[in-house]
This record gives C-alpha cells, sequence and structure tokens, in this order.
C-alpha cells in the first residue's frame, strides 16, 4: 500500500504543482473549485445524504454561492478580495469551533435529520472558506517571484500546501516507524503523538524553505515558522475532523478514486482547515 500511495503522489504532485505556478488565478479557482466540490461530494455521503437527486442539489447549490462570491467582489474598480478575506476568518473560527466537536465525540453521531443538518452546515464552513482562502493567497501578490512570469502569491499558495502535505507525509513516516502514543485513539487509533511532532517538524521546515521562493526575507523566517506551525496544527485538526466523520458514517475512506489515498475528501481534509489558517496569518503578519 505504500508504494502505491508513493506512486500516486509521484503523478498528482507535479500536476498540482504546474497548475498552481502557471495558471491565472480565476482558471486556478474554477480547477480548486472542482476538486473541492468532488470532496464535498464524498462529505454529502459521510453526512448521510443518499439520494443522488439531493446530493446533486446541496453541490449545486455550494457552486451557486462561489459563483455568488466572485460576482459579489467585482466592480468597475477592479476585484475585490473582502469577502474572501471575511470568508478566510470565518474558516478560521469554524475550525477552532471544530475543535470542542472532537470533544465530544458522540454528538451528532447518529443518523437523524438532526445530525444531518450539522454535518452539511459544517461542509459549508469547511469548504466555501478554503476556497476563498486558496483564491487569496494565489492573488496576494501579483509582483514577479525568482522564476521569470511567476507572480509571488503562486508560491505563496504552494508553500501553504506543502506545509500540509509535508506535515501529513511526516507524521505518517514518523508515526509508523517511531509512533507509541496514540493522539485520538476512540476517533483515529493510528495517529500518534510522535507522529504529530514529526509533522510540525517537517510542516514547519518545507514552509520556511518554500517561503524564501514566496519571497520571504531572512529576518520574518520566525514569522513564516510561526504560521506554518499554526497552520500545521490546524490541518491536524482537519484531518481528526474527517476522520470523525468517517467513524460516525463506519467507513475506513471517505472514497476510492485515490489509489492508496482513498477518496479526494481523504486528500483534503487537512488543507481545508490548514489553508484560511495560513492565509489569515500570513495577512496578520505582514508576509
Amino acid at each position: 500500500m505504500t508504494h502505491i500511495r508513493l506512486i500516486a503522489a509521484l503523478v498528482m504532485a507535479p500536476v498540482a504543482i504546474a497548475a498552481i505556478l502557471l495558471l491565472p488565478t480565476e482558471w486556478m479557482m474554477m480547477l480548486a473549485a472542482i476538486v473541492f466540490l468532488l470532496g464535498l461530494w464524498e462529505w454529502f455521503d459521510l453526512a448521510d445524504i443518499d439520494e443522488p437527486l439531493a446530493r446533486t442539489v446541496l453541490l449545486l447549490a455550494h457552486l451557486a454561492l462561489m459563483v455568488a462570491l466572485v460576482w459579489a467582489s467585482r466592480s468597475t474598480m477592479g476585484f475585490s478580495f473582502a469577502l474572501f478575506e471575511l470568508m478566510t476568518l470565518i474558516g478560521v473560527v469554524w475550525w477552532l469551533l471544530a475543535l470542542a466537536w472532537l470533544g465530544r465525540y458522540r454528538f451528532a453521531s447518529d443518523h437523524t435529520t438532526h445530525a444531518r443538518v450539522f454535518k452539511l452546515f459544517a461542509g459549508v464552513l469547511a469548504t466555501i472558506p478554503a476556497w476563498c482562502a486558496l483564491g487569496w493567497l494565489h492573488a496576494s501578490d501579483p509582483s514577479a517571484s525568482a522564476l521569470p512570469g511567476i507572480p509571488k502569491g503562486h508560491f505563496w499558495l504552494l508553500t501553504a500546501l506543502m506545509v500540509v502535505w509535508a506535515a501529513d507525509s511526516g507524521a505518517y513516516f514518523v508515526g509508523r516507524h517511531f509512533g507509541k502514543h496514540k493522539l485520538s485513539p476512540r476517533i483515529s487509533p493510528n495517529k500518534t503523538i510522535e507522529g504529530l511532532v514529526g509533522g510540525m517538524v517537517a510542516g514547519v521546515a518545507v514552509g520556511v524553505l518554500m517561503s524564501l521562493a514566496a519571497g520571504a526575507t531572512v529576518e520574518q523566517l520566525p514569522v513564516v515558522s510561526l504560521v506554518a506551525l499554526v497552520a500545521t496544527l490546524f490541518s491536524v485538526v482537519g484531518d481528526l475532523f474527517e476522520s470523525l466523520l468517517k467513524r460516525h458514517a463506519g467507513v475506513k475512506d471517505s472514497g476510492h478514486l485515490i489509489p492508496g489515498h482513498g477518496g479526494v475528501l481523504d486528500r483534503l481534509d487537512g488543507v481545508l482547515a490548514a489553508l484560511p489558517a495560513f492565509a489569515l496569518g500570513k495577512a496578520l503578519m505582514g508576509l
């Protein structure tokens, strides 16, 4: 399974990196919307929405919200990311509240309408703010980077994503070889405290290295480290929350689209939580 997981990552990573660096923001956001909506489709399954018509209507409603945010941000003066910034803040607040949900394992664990409403609302707060944060990061700095023709903002988005990817890989390999103390055995039995530490170290290290390509100065690296650390911790919350949903649904993976990785949502869980945290942290710290 490790070899399949690695091969799939080697195929997906170059495509994702090329899209992030080379596509203009509007095209990047369109591509990201497709990926996020695929993950949301799997979220509906975890929320016990079985009817195809109901899932399709809900998916179209989320797409309409994305379109409405873009439409409302256009003006004669140009494109404003104010609404995207507000949604990013809402996303950060949501993931802080999600910690309370993680501490109450049985909450919304049944299969009633009550539980569905909470989980569907959580899907909105997880997906839309992350998508907004992605667009905000990608367009955050249009000035030229070290690579000709590639804006610094594109590198900042890549930095945020690579922090999550590095943290996930670091936690996986450190936890597998050195993990002894369970992080949250009831929600995710395979996650360990040792894996968490390994993921934090890997996420911060990669974040610092990537930020140099994004235009960060040596003096800014301590701040970058802090932002990367916070984003890494948020990614763990996102990962655990999806694990909680899967436990409630009684499934191992959110889907089977990606060999060795499960579903799309299994690859997005940490990203959904980390992107708002990274984007807001970058803005607050003046990076």
